[in-house]
C-alpha cells in the first residue's frame, strides 16, 4: 500500500474519535526528499537531445508518481513547463533556475538535426507544502551562462522542522581526480558550493544539496568530497544519504553521481534511502534517489 493511501485510510479510520479538527495523518508522515537528472527533458515533443514522444512522458509521470516524493530536486529540464509535463501542476509548485542561458544550443551527439536545449536545475514541491524560495546561486555559473546556477529554497513542513534545499547540476566530466579537461571547471565550483555550505552551516536551520554533482564523493580520499566535509564550522559536518550503497541505475556505473547531502542535524533525521530504477526501457540515463527525513 502506498504512503497516501494508507494516511488516507488511517485518517479516515480516526476520524470517529479525533472529530473534524484533526490533522491530517499524511502531514505526521516523514519528509521524503528526491533528486532526479531528467535527461534533456523538454518542453516540446521530438525536441531535445532526448527527444520524446507522448507516451515516453506518460511513463515519465507514472515513474514520478511511485516516488511518492514532497520535494524533487530536478535536473536537466528546459523549463518549468516541461516539468509540469511530469509533475502535475494541481499536484506540485514547479520552480527553476532564473538564468536565461547563453541561446548557443548546438547539435545533440548521435542526433542528427537535434539541438540541445537549456539545462536548468529546480524543484517539484508538492502543493500544501509551505516553502520559500531565496535567490538562486548565480555564483556556480562562475559568469559562464552555459553553467547551471543552483535553486535554493527553504521548506516548511506542518508540524515539523523547516529544511533548506539546493538543487545543483554541476560540471560533467570529472568524475574523479583533478586531470580531465573538464576538471578545472569543477574545481572553480568547490569553493561556492562550500561558501555556501560553510554559511549554511552557521545557521539554525538544518540542510540538504541535492542532486547531479557529477562527482564519485564516496570514493575514499575524493579531494572535494574531503573540501566540503571539514566540520569548519563545526555545522558541515556532512553525510552521503546513500552512505555505502552503490549505485544500481546502469550496471556499468557503480558508483553514484547523484547524490542527497545532508548536514549533521538532517543526517540525524534521516530515516531511510532508496534509488528508484526503472525495472524496464529507462526513462532517463539518472535514476531518482531518495531520502527519509523524520519531521521533527
Amino acid at each position: 500500500m502506498s504512503r497516501s493511501a494508507l494516511a488516507v485510510g488511517l485518517s479516515l479510520a480516526l476520524s470517529g474519535c479525533l472529530g473534524a479538527t484533526s490533522v491530517p495523518l499524511l502531514e505526521q508522515a516523514p519528509l521524503r526528499l528526491a533528486a532526479w537528472n531528467m535527461e534533456h527533458l523538454a518542453e516540446a515533443n521530438g525536441t531535445g537531445c532526448r527527444p520524446r514522444t507522448d507516451a515516453d512522458y506518460a511513463a515519465l509521470r507514472a515513474y514520478a508518481e511511485t516516488l511518492e516524493a514532497d520535494v524533487v530536486a530536478v535536473q536537466e529540464v528546459e523549463s518549468r513547463a516541461a516539468v509540469e509535463r511530469i509533475f502535475d501542476p494541481s499536484r506540485y509548485v514547479v520552480v527553476v533556475e532564473e538564468r536565461v542561458g547563453s541561446g548557443r544550443g548546438g547539435a545533440c551527439r548521435g542526433e542528427d538535426g537535434l539541438t540541445i536545449r537549456d539545462q536548468r536545475t529546480g524543484f517539484a514541491i508538492r502543493r500544501g507544502l509551505a516553502f520559500d524560495r531565496q535567490a538562486d546561486l548565480v555564483a556556480l555559473q562562475l559568469g559562464n551562462a552555459d553553467l547551471r546556477s543552483g535553486v535554493d529554497i527553504v521548506v516548511r513542513p506542518q508540524g515539523g522542522e523547516p529544511v533548506r534545499l539546493l538543487s545543483v547540476h554541476l560540471k560533467s566530466g570529472c568524475s574523479s581526480g583533478d586531470r580531465n579537461a573538464a576538471c578545472p571547471v569543477l574545481m572553480q565550483q568547490v569553493p561556492v558550493m562550500e561558501d555556501w555550505i560553510d554559511r549554511r552551516a552557521g545557521e539554525d536551520v538544518r540542510f540538504a544539496v541535492l542532486g547531479d554533482f557529477n562527482r564519485r564523493l564516496a570514493l575514499a580520499d575524493d579531494t572535494v568530497w574531503a573540501d566540503w566535509d571539514d566540520a569548519q564550522p563545526a555545522g558541515a559536518d556532512l553525510s552521503l544519504a546513500a552512505g555505502t550503497t552503490g549505485a544500481r541505475c546502469n550496471p556499468r556505473y557503480p558508483d553514484f553521481i547523484d547524490h542527497i547531502v545532508l548536514d549533521r542535524r538532517a543526517a540525524a533525521d534521516q530515516l531511510g534511502f532508496e534509488e528508484r530504477t526503472y525495472g524496464g526501457e529507462a526513462l532517463s540515463d539518472h535514476c531518482a534517489i531518495i531520502v527519509t527525513l523524520d519531521r521533527r
